[in-house]
């Protein structure tokens, strides 16, 4: 299972999303910290679930953060957030 997948599981069991989509950037980053050979370490999430009504921009994003923890522990060096509440 991709680094994706595994994120994209983690998000659909913690939010239960109405929009989620996973991107992989990390050919962007070739060269840059945190980049390794095969990819999976940089990527763009946008999401929206209702799970995240009434939080400000900080508490989505540490939600977003603690839900994805082991990846970001393993591989994942950076992730840009789009969150919202629906």
């Amino acid at each position: 299972m991709t680094y994706a997948e595994r994120m994209e599981a983690k998000l659909q069991a913690a939010f239960a999303p109405s929009a989620l989509e996973i991107i992989d950037q990390s050919e962007d980053h070739r060269g840059h910290g945190g980049y390794r050979d095969g990819g999976e370490t940089h990527f763009k999430i946008i999401i929206r679930a209702a799970a995240f009504t009434g939080m400000n921009r900080v508490a989505q994003q540490r939600a977003v953060m603690a839900a994805l923890k082991a990846e970001l522990d393993e591989r994942v060096h950076a992730l840009a957030l789009v969150v919202s509440g629906d």
